[in-house]
């Protein structure tokens, strides 16, 4: 299938990382998938026709230095190096120190965060969906870079915002019974329920760790339907990526 040039709503992340450190923020636009996965939906585990979800991934692939390190994610805490991999391995983070090698998580409402060293020489991205967060995928990923926290720089794509991200009271106490300072990031809504702040969540562990520079954050994937895709909106749908790399 021939795929055609990229949308223009693609972006790069907002954040004072080295030159040498790129990034790009794909949309649900720019793609060849159908309806519901229209367009760019770069998920093969969805129910999308795969010859049309592997046209997607190479448009994105078209505009990096190499193929990237997908990862079957499973909402766990696991960390790996970026491949290249024989097969995508379980796992929800990876980290790489080689230029040219891309690290890549896919989402529709969980959290991706990318990190940089500040000199260039390390980036990584984690799948942060709330049990990762949660159970510390931020931290595991952060402790396997090999890279201090203070010279770390992270940044919040787009996620599932605080007006749309309902709860139930289990969740809360899960993440107060690891940090008791994370009951800020939740408003009762009655019957039991909460609004959490999944970007305030991230940046409480971010800050706990040790990193202070932290960009990005305030977007919602549910609300911007046109830009994004949103599991717990639309239930069936694609997913997007959310890429770093070290330029050769």
């Amino acid at each position: 299938m021939s795929v055609t040039s990229p949308q223009t709503d693609w972006y790069s992340a907002d954040w004072p990382a080295p030159p040498r450190v790129r990034t790009l923020i794909t949309t649900r636009n720019g793609g060849v998938s159908a309806a519901p996965y229209n367009s760019l939906n770069l998920g093969l585990h969805v129910g999308d026709d795969e010859t049309r979800v592997l046209a997607n991934r190479a448009l994105v692939a078209a505009q990096l230095p190499g193929e990237p390190a997908w990862l079957n994610q499973t909402h766990s805490t696991t960390v790996v190096e970026a491949g290249p991999f024989g097969a995508p391995p379980d796992a929800d983070a990876s980290f790489s120190h080689a230029s040219g090698q891309v690290c890549v998580v896919m989402t529709a409402d969980c959290l991706p965060v990318l990190f940089a060293e500040r000199n260039g020489r390390a980036v990584g991205a984690a799948h942060a969906g709330w049990r990762g967060l949660c159970n510390g995928v931020l931290e595991a990923g952060i402790a396997t870079m090999g890279v201090a926290p203070a010279d770390l720089m992270a940044w919040l794509g787009p996620a599932i915002g605080p007006d749309a991200f309902e709860v139930g009271a289990e969740v809360r106490q899960a993440f107060i019974a690891r940090d008791p300072a994370s009951q800020a990031a939740f408003s009762p809504i009655g019957d039991d329920k909460y609004l959490a702040d999944i970007y305030l969540l991230a940046r409480q562990r971010l800050e706990a760790a040790g990193i202070s520079a932290i960009y990005g954050g305030g977007q919602c994937t549910v609300i911007d339907r046109d830009r994004y895709f949103s599991y717990r909106r639309d239930g069936c749908t694609g997913r997007m990526a959310s890429l770093i790399w070290i330029e050769p």
